[in-house]
């Protein structure tokens, strides 16, 4: 490894992105730890997902720890974006360039829209290429959605698989629910589903109408803010008290077989 190079810091975002008031969001450091706010606070160069929720973010840590220069003079890039259409078999873009500061020898940072950078989340592959270039990678601690709600579900912990998003058309999204849940039944293994919160709705709809009435659905909504909550019971019982999901707020929905 080439001991010139910078670090590339992967710096946890909190889980509030659209659904706090803006004008007057929680301190950072409610769910951030201050350590990883320092490390934050000492970097100039960014690769982000979106540059100006990236200064929002950094705006919000400079209340708590100065900045170690201007907001507006730090170098943020953000990640390529896939083509609109492009197939999942598409090349990787190359993402080299993005990590010429640190070839440099100036250490960067890494954030995601919220959570952890690259768990569920395409900053992944710039962290493959860190490490292709030699590259040190330091995760820094912070919240992370997934890990959160498989902690708060009550379902197996020792074996778990996140699964990501769902087919949207509805035959092919039951018959996805039925896959994993049959993986599920034979590996004793909790799956892990993410929705856009607009789906939140639509979704629990189909698991609901798709799952045994045994297995064990957890499903956590908000984590981190005020008024969140993890609600674990079979899909019988939640058929019988149904929720009503908001369409604005993050939810995880964990799946166990029974």
């Amino acid at each position: 490894m080439n001991n010139t190079t910078g670090t590339l810091y992967l710096v946890p975002n909190t889980l509030d992105l659209g659904a706090v008031d803006p004008a007057a969001p929680p301190a950072v450091d409610d769910t951030v730890p201050h350590g990883s706010l320092r490390t934050a606070a000492s970097l100039a160069h960014w690769v982000a997902e979106n540059a100006k929720t990236t200064r929002a973010f950094l705006k919000r840590v400079h209340a708590l720890v100065p900045l170690a220069q201007a907001l507006q003079s730090l170098d943020i890039v953000e990640l390529p974006r896939p083509a609109k259409g492009a197939p999942a078999t598409a090349a990787a873009p190359n993402l080299s360039a993005l990590l010429a500061p640190a070839l440099a020898g100036h250490d960067m940072g890494l954030i995601s829209e919220a959570g952890l950078p690259a768990v569920a989340d395409p900053g992944a592959a710039l962290v493959a290429a860190a490490h292709a270039a030699g590259i040190p990678v330091q995760p820094l601690s912070g919240p992370s959605s997934l890990m959160l709600a498989l902690a708060a579900s009550g379902l197996n912990g020792q074996s778990f698989a996140f699964v990501g998003y769902l087919p949207v058309e509805a035959a092919a999204r039951s018959s996805r629910v039925r896959e994993i849940e049959a993986l599920s039944r034979r590996q004793q293994q909790t799956q892990l589903v993410i929705e856009t919160p607009y789906r939140n709705a639509a979704l629990l709809g189909a698991l609901l109408a798709t799952l045994a009435p045994t297995t064990r659905l957890s499903i956590s909504v908000g984590l981190t803010l005020p008024g969140g909550w993890t609600r674990s019971a079979s899909v019988a019982d939640w058929k019988r008290q149904p929720p009503a999901l908001p369409d604005r707020t993050p939810a995880v929905f964990c799946l166990l077989a029974t």
